[in-house]
Formats: structure tokens, sequence, C-alpha cells
């Protein structure tokens, strides 16, 4: 019979789901609904909010899909890993019945109430303690809706994050992470477990936050009345939780210091994984619970995150004829514009507010626009090496605070599928670049087969995981980048200073 483990990976574009074999470390099914992006609603400027009911909804759906693609027998799957989307906050009542849509990652309402928490609690506390400023995290969100809909939050009986409440609709059970909790700004790391001092500053109750268990563990069963609606045989275990940058670094087996893994998708982020609880003294990058953290063997992730990535990518293919151009033609017109775009700009911060901008609502900006000398092909160029240009930024960033940034990992997917994009992100940042044959829904599924103890070691849990490319820099390239790069931070300067 075979052992089989179902990742889930609950994104804010789509819900994906795979089905891995745990013998031989292969997917044999994978699917994402829907077929285009999910929808996100803005009600008003800044706002960025999802139905958690359209996750559960779509979770059902790709569960089923996968499982009859696969023609899973009853006894075959074996547990259950989630991913999710970092950050969001969804509030439930005692019936679990959710009170209001869940406000997600890239929702900046909260920044105002973050800042003023951080001079309240003060640097000393905050840095040390929290390794961020409060910023517009989970814990900045609640308060929010706490000052701002106070009918709301007199129901609310737990507070989840979006993989919380995934696992929650399968197993009945509330429960979170330690991972979860410090990428919410509730964990103090000193301290090794919830920070009272951000709790009594936002005026949340104790009670309103789940227990935390281990990342890997067994985390409630699937409700018998669950399993008509996802296909999931009632009993079958959830061993696996983590946010998806976390998530992606294990998908990657990025689980020791030094090792770095990235993501291109709707979002752009760097990953890296270190012993110590470094931290920003700005917060422009920020520092959580790794998936293998224990009180015996420390481990923290480092995250740069440039909400402006694929956005702007899928932006830009609407606005060049949506269906009827595709991502490789798009690659192909830029990669016929020189390096640096003839001094065409594009600072891509026009998804909310950007951390390592200090949560200032800069937008997306093209800059240098010549109409006689810039054609299509340069904006393409522009939107790429400038999305590759704020991870730059932020990967400098984390350069200054002691990290060793030399080789990263990425999956084969999104814009990393980009030749241009993969050039410009290793010649600008002088790394190695390695890629993988996997995805987040992937590193769910053996994340769960570890949580259930079904892998004998670590490093079994990722048989199968193959290593696709590594592109290594060439030094003749590191001069035009470095002058691309330094236009583009050049630009990036006189329009804060200006006052944007």
């Amino acid at each position: 019979m075979r052992k089989l483990l179902l990742g889930l990976d609950i994104g804010s574009s789509s819900v994906k789901a795979s089905l891995l074999d745990a013998d031989s470390g292969k997917s044999i099914a994978s699917k994402a609904f829907p077929e285009e992006e999910m929808p996100m609603s803005s009600p008003e400027k800044g706002w960025a909010e999802q139905d958690p009911e359209m996750w559960w909804n779509y979770v059902q759906q790709v569960s089923k899909h996968v499982l009859h693609q696969a023609a899973v027998k009853k006894g075959e799957l074996q547990a259950i890993g989630i991913a999710y989307q970092m950050h969001g906050l969804v509030v439930v009542d005692k019936d679990q019945k959710v009170l209001r849509p869940s406000i997600i990652w890239c929702d900046s309402r909260a920044v105002a109430i973050g800042q003023k928490a951080f001079e309240s609690l003060g640097e000393d506390y905050c840095l040390p303690h929290l390794l961020n400023s409060p910023g517009n995290f989970t814990a900045s969100k609640l308060r929010w809706v706490i000052e701002n809909q106070p009918e709301v939050a007199a129901k609310i009986h737990k507070i989840m994050l979006p993989g919380d409440f995934i696992a929650m609709k399968l197993t009945g059970e509330i429960l979170t992470s330690e991972t979860g909790l410090s990428e919410g700004i509730f964990w103090d790391f000193k301290e090794n477990g919830l920070s009272q001092k951000v709790l009594d500053q936002y005026q949340i109750p104790n009670s309103w936050i789940p227990e935390a268990v281990p990342s890997f563990s067994v985390q409630g069963k699937v409700k018998a009345e669950i399993s008509e609606l996802t296909g999931i045989e009632a009993g079958v275990p959830v061993c696996y939780r983590a946010g998806d940058q976390p998530n992606n670094a294990f998908s990657l087996q990025v689980l020791k210091p030094g090792e770095l893994a990235t993501t291109a998708g709707t979002s752009g982020t760097v990953y890296g994984v270190c012993e110590e609880p470094l931290y920003d003294p700005l917060s422009r990058v920020n520092t959580f619970v790794h998936v293998n953290h224990s009180k015996k063997s420390p481990s923290y992730g480092v995250l740069l995150c440039v909400n402006g990535t694929g956005i702007l990518n899928s932006w830009l293919k609407k606005l060049m004829g949506g269906n009827r151009i595709t991502y490789n033609e798009m690659n192909t017109i830029g990669s016929s514009a020189q390096i640096g775009s003839e001094g065409l700009v594009f600072i891509p911060f026009g998804n909310g507010t950007e951390r390592i901008m200090q949560n200032k609502p800069v937008g997306a900006h093209l800059l240098g626009l010549d109409l006689l000398k810039h054609d299509k092909q340069h904006v393409v160029r522009a939107a790429q090496e400038g999305i590759v240009s704020a991870l730059t930024y932020g990967f400098r960033i984390m350069q200054d605070m002691g990290m060793n940034l030399k080789t990263v990992k990425a999956g084969n997917a999104n814009m990393f599928l980009s030749p241009l994009f993969r050039k410009t992100f290793v010649h600008m940042n002088k790394v190695s670049l390695e890629l993988y044959d996997t995805d987040g829904a992937q590193g769910a599924a053996r994340g769960a087969g570890i949580g259930l103890g079904l892998f004998a070691t670590e490093s079994e849990a990722f048989n199968g995981l193959t290593l696709l490319e590594t592109l290594e820099p060439n030094e003749a390239f590191f001069e035009p980048y470095e002058e691309a790069y330094q236009n583009w931070n050049s630009k990036l300067s006189t329009l804060v200073k200006s006052g944007l």
C-alpha cells in the first residue's frame, strides 16, 4: 500500500494541493484553484481583505481533485501539512464562525498603530524581545479591529492565522504554532513565550490566543463530516503548519544557519536561517521563529519581503495584452533591451506599504521615461530589474546584519521561470542560485511526514527533491548590473527625499 502525504498551500492568489509519495519523495498529483487569481477586496485605499470561507471552498475543491487524480484508496493517505500566507488575521466566535473578512498580509491600515506601539513599548524592549517593531503585523491588525469595530471584537472567541483557520475547518481544533505567533509579533524571543507586554499594550485578552503546538506534530484529525466535503478520509491527522516563507525555506531544505531561500510570487522574498536572534534596528527585514526551532536548538529566519513583485509583472502583462501575450513572450521582449534599460527605472512598490521602506507608502513609479527612446522592451526589462533591485536593497540590509549570503535556493516557479529575472538576480546580488523542482505544497507534505514520524531521519524527508539547475554569477556582468542598481537606488532616494 502506498504511503501518501497531502500538502496544502493557502496563498493569496490560489490554493494549491500536492500529493506526495512518501517512499519516492515525488509528487504524484498537484492542482491549484482557481485558474485565475483569487479576488482580493480593497474597501479603502491601502486595505486588502479576503474571505476565509473562500479559501476553505478552494481547499475542498483542490483536495478532491488531487485525491481523485491519484486514485487514492482507503488507508493510503497518512497525514496533511498546511502552508499559508503569513501575517493574515482571522477572527471567529465561539461557534467557529468567521466574524469579518481576513485582513491579509499586504493590508496597510495598521501601520500607524504599530508605530505608536513601538514608541510606547520602546526600542529597548521591541528590538531585543520582539526582534521587530510591532509594525503592520497581525497583532497591530487585531488592535485595529478592537479600535474600529468594537461590535466585532465583542464576539471574538479566538484569533488565528490563515493556516490555523484551515486546520480548524479540517479538525475542529483551534491551535497555532510558535513560528506563527512570532510572525504575528506576539512572541517574546528572550522569554521564549507570548509577549504579555504586546497583549497589554493592545488590550488583547490572553484567552483569544490559541494554544501553540510544534510545527511538526499531530495537531488534530479530520472530522467525519469533513470527509465528504474534501474527499479526505476521516481520522487523517494534520501534522504540520507553517507560514509560506518559513515553509518555502523548509521545502528547499533550508534548515541550517547560513542557508537561504528565495521566492518571487505575488510578493518577493529572501529568507535566511541563523542560530542567533539577529535583527535590523529599523525593522526593514524581520526575524521570526523558524519551523525547526526549539529551546535546545534555536533556529530563526530573517525575512526580506517586497510586496510588489509578481503583482507588478501581472499588471504589466494585463497592460500589454492580457491573454494575448504569455509571460515567456514578455521575457523575450524584455531580454532584447540592454542591462539598465537605457536609464528607465521601475520602482515596484505598488502593493501596499513596504517593510524595507520602513512602511512608507512609496507606491509604484516609472522614472526616466524618454518617449523618443524607450519602447515596451525597456519597460518590461525595467520592471524585472526594478523588482530585483528592491530585493537587492533588502539583501544588502541582511548583509549589514552579518548574514553570509552566497548561495540562494529557489523553486523553479513564478518569476524564477524568467531567464531575464534569474540572470539579473544572480549578478546584481553576486550569488549562486540553485533551482529545485518543488513548491510550497510539496514542502507542506514533507513537513506532514516529519510531524507524523513517518521518516526515520530529516534528510529522508527530502528524498526526491531534485536540483534542476545551478546558475553561477559571471564577473563580467557585475559592473553593468551594479550601475543599473545604483541608478535605481539613486532615483528611489530622490523620490523618498521629495516626500513622494
